[in-house]
């Protein structure tokens, strides 16, 4: 399995497997939008994106942040997001491939921990990430929306 970091060229590429993360969304952006958000991860030196390559196909990818920290004696920690697998290509190790590349990141930057979070409430998820290094019972997750 080839997994590196997603190049600046490869935007259509995540964004057409993103269509594969989530049943239903709101509606994709523009793709000015797209490439503005695009153009200012890949500047930010503290976010990288992570694919699975099969051939020349992306068909994984996730995104972590390493985020600076004041506490844990200065060491920062990760958040990963927006783990993804064509839906053609799942159950064959692409996404704890991807996954192992980003903590690989994280760890060589020094971070104490790396987390993430799914809004999937089956077994079968969890055990996925519990495959991949993760421990659902470590921490508890809170999450806030803005009101509509």
């Amino acid at each position: 399995m080839n997994v590196r970091q997603i190049r600046k060229h490869e935007l259509p590429a995540v964004l057409a497997l993103y269509v594969h993360l989530h049943g239903a969304d709101e509606p994709p952006p523009s793709a000015e939008a797209a490439r503005t958000v695009w153009d200012e991860a890949m500047a930010n030196p503290r976010c990288r994106y992570f694919g699975g390559y099969d051939g020349d196909a992306l068909v994984a990818c996730c995104t972590i942040m390493v985020i600076p920290n004041l506490t844990r004696g200065c060491r920062p920690y990760a958040v990963i997001e927006n783990v993804v697998t064509h839906a053609a290509h799942r159950n064959r190790g692409w996404g704890k491939a991807v996954l192992a590349g980003a903590l690989a990141h994280a760890w060589a930057e020094g971070c104490y921990k790396a987390m993430l979070q799914t809004g999937r409430k089956d077994e079968a998820v969890f055990r996925f990430y519990e495959g991949a290094g993760f421990d659902r019972h470590d921490k508890q997750a809170f999450v806030a929306r803005p009101k509509a």
